[in-house]
């Protein structure tokens, strides 16, 4: 499939590039930093952005962060001082990030407030309140530091959207999670090719019964 044919594509299913894992919709930097300046959250078009459009797009939109896969702390910094609540979408912050977010009087939850007991898990300390929370809601996997397999299945089973509080979820998770919804793949920073092939299935079918759609890159 040549340009042309891969922007129709994504037209319909905005992810599809992450197939190929290349810049189709903005293919320069110079491209790239228009379009976060323009808007933080096009980020998510762009595979693998570089410090450079990274500090644009959070320095535009701190929550588009969530689209940034590991995060510097010059990166963390820069989106916790343009929207404090940010730092809800930093899996790892850095200490110093903690410290910042403490004294800017972030009260997202007591769990984030504290640098020295960050890694805890206060709010579930059991598996088994972990999967019971999940069970309830997904998306209390937020409140999970390191939560195993078993508790990210049951959170991405619930609802698929939860992946995105997921650090580096493996193939299953990742399956189950656009199982659940489709729409779950944006926050997949890196997702097995199945799992692009299965979002890119249930996002347009029709247009893959087309054998010009051969999903191989050309370029």
């Amino acid at each position: 499939m040549n340009r042309e044919k891969w922007m129709m594509l994504i037209n319909k299913a905005p992810w599809a590039y992450k197939l190929v894992k290349k810049n189709i919709k903005y293919p320069t930097k110079e491209e790239q930093l228009e379009a976060v300046r323009q808007n933080g959250f096009s980020i998510w078009d762009i595979y693998n952005p570089d410090k450079d459009v990274q500090l644009t797009a959070v320095n535009k939109y701190g929550y588009s962060i969530q689209y940034i896969r590991d995060p510097d702390k010059d990166v963390q910094l820069a989106a916790i001082n343009k929207h404090r609540f940010s730092i809800q979408f930093i899996h790892n912050p850095d200490k110093d990030v903690l410290l910042v977010a403490n004294e800017l009087n972030i009260d997202y939850s007591d769990y984030y407030r504290d640098p020295d007991t960050f890694h805890l898990n206060i709010k579930y300390p059991t598996k088994e309140l972990q999967l019971k929370a999940v069970r309830q809601s997904g998306h209390d996997i937020q409140f999970i530091r390191d939560p195993d397999r078993d508790v990210q299945l049951a959170a991405v089973s619930r609802s698929g959207l939860s992946i995105q509080w997921i650090y580096h979820p493996d193939k299953d998770v990742q399956l189950a999670a656009v199982k659940q919804d489709c729409d779950s793949i944006q926050y997949i920073h890196d997702p097995d090719k199945e799992v692009v092939i299965d979002y890119l299935l249930k996002a347009c079918p029709d247009l893959l019964r087309n054998p010009e759609y051969d999903l191989v890159w050309e370029g």
